[in-house]
């Protein structure tokens, strides 16, 4: 009989429990930390990435392309050389796959995806980095930019910094914390951030909301809030008038579910 999920520690008293999550200690629980960017928010409510496009996805999976906005992207260039794309495959269970990039030119993956909930850069050339915006998606592929973007990474950024996730099939999400913050040169700009749980009806549920005003807000959730497989956590925004920078990050406690072990 395969063994239980369990919350004991195993030093008990001698070391934190979310330490001994963040080291692996504890069997079937691990931390998944999200942070999200986006340097231009406007009126429009989206999710907090660098895009101004709705975050894509598929169901059920299929393949998708990855190409970048610059051609030191590729495979012997000085910009990133392989990436590494993470996400759910048709059956909503976790895949990883390695890309070799190839400038503005589309790279399919062998593997099918309905989301993509990270990307990051495996390896690089001199310049250490990313050197354009490197994306996932599917449809035509335009100078390097997919029709319907699943994911990116923000030239220099080396990793995904998009604030949404989907908990994989087989597991629970626990929300323990979550902020945003905003920024605008006046300082008068109203900015609303929203921390959603998007269900698999694809009905957007409030967690937490707050109006920020070149403001940082934090919630930490003493009782974390359940979030079944297959919904996805988002962290959106809008403001009262355009051109706001805005981040936001979430932390989720993903624990392997009783029946799926």
């Amino acid at each position: 009989m395969a063994p239980q999920p369990y919350s004991i520690t195993q030093n008990g008293r001698f070391e934190p429990f979310e330490l001994q999550v963040s080291r692996g200690q504890i069997s079937f629980h691990r931390t998944i930390t999200v942070f999200g960017y986006n340097p231009d928010v406007d009126t429009a409510e989206l999710v907090v990435w660098p895009d101004g496009a709705t975050v894509g996805y598929q169901h059920p999976g299929a393949t998708i392309t990855v190409s970048s906005s610059n051609a030191n992207d590729n495979a012997s260039g000085s910009g990133a050389q392989t990436v590494a794309i993470v996400g759910l495959d048709s059956d909503h269970n976790e895949i990883t796959e390695i890309v070799e990039m190839d400038g503005q030119n589309a790279v399919t993956t062998s593997g099918l995806f309905t989301h993509v909930n990270f990307m990051y850069v495996v390896t690089a050339g001199a310049s250490l980095k990313n050197e354009g915006i490197i994306y996932s998606g599917t449809g035509t592929v335009t100078l390097g930019v997919p029709a319907s973007i699943f994911n990116l990474i923000y030239t220099g950024f080396s990793n995904s910094t998009s604030a949404h996730y989907t908990i994989p099939a087989g597991y629970t999400g626990y929300l323990i914390s979550g902020s945003i913050s905003s920024g605008q040169a006046s300082g008068t700009t109203a900015v609303i951030g929203k921390l959603i749980v998007l269900g698999k009806d694809q009905i957007a549920r409030v967690a937490a909301v707050n109006a920020l005003n070149n403001q940082f807000a934090y919630y930490d959730f003493k009782l974390p809030i359940s979030i079944p497989e297959m919904n996805t956590v988002e962290a959106r925004a809008f403001a009262t008038s355009n051109n706001n920078f805005v981040s936001a990050f979430f932390q989720i406690l993903l624990v392997k579910n009783d029946g799926s072990l």
